[in-house]
């Protein structure tokens, strides 16, 4: 519902200024603002669980090359290929 007062049109708006007002006052409640929600519970656990894994396969990556490395160590050390001299 528009309100229409006679007066001096202003330019801006191309109807009087008291039109323009009205009118910016009533489609002040149909203009869309952004609303901040809350943190989702769903999003958060895969998130989570997604890096958990990631870091737990990086983990795991490095443990069992360190246990080859100690293994090949080992079977060199049995084959007689290397042996160990303790510093007097």
């Amino acid at each position: 519902m528009f309100v229409y007062i006679l007066s001096s049109p202003d330019p801006t708006c191309g109807i009087t200024p008291e039109v323009c007002y009205i009118r910016n006052q009533m489609a002040g409640h149909r203009i869309a603002h952004a609303t901040l929600k809350g943190p989702s519970v769903v999003k958060e656990i895969v998130i989570a669980s997604v890096l958990g894994l990631a870091a737990g396969s990086l983990w795991k990556m490095h443990h069992w090359n360190e246990q080859r490395k100690v293994r090949s160590f080992y079977d060199l050390l049995e084959k007689g290929e290397i042996s160990i001299v303790a510093e007097e």
